[in-house]
């Protein structure tokens, strides 16, 4: 039911989907995204995202997380609305295991 409820849906391979060169979005504040992401994430906050959608690839599949999982499914709205192949990573450091465990 969580999964479904932030967007997630049924569990997407997330690392096939990285190794496809997914872009690694990280909506947190930049201070959190400070105190630890993952390598290569490109940290753009939820509340900046609606202007700044043109610093991301659309050809690229984009893999949003924050802390928990909420506002990355905020984020995932806001890609597939606007064309994006968007998959919600859910919270950063459990994606991080995930994608290099």
């Amino acid at each position: 039911m969580f999964r479904k409820l932030f967007g997630m849906g049924p569990q997407a391979d997330l690392k096939a989907i990285k190794a496809q060169g997914a872009t690694i979005l990280d909506v947190r504040t930049t201070g959190e995204f400070a105190q630890g992401h993952i390598k290569g994430a490109v940290n753009i906050p939820l509340d900046q995202l609606p202007n700044k959608l043109n610093k991301l690839p659309k050809d690229k599949p984009v893999i949003a997380c924050c802390l928990s999982g909420g506002r990355s499914g905020s984020a995932l709205s806001l890609l597939k609305a606007n064309g994006f192949d968007a998959y919600n990573g859910g919270g950063w450091s459990a994606l991080n295991r995930e994608l290099n465990g």
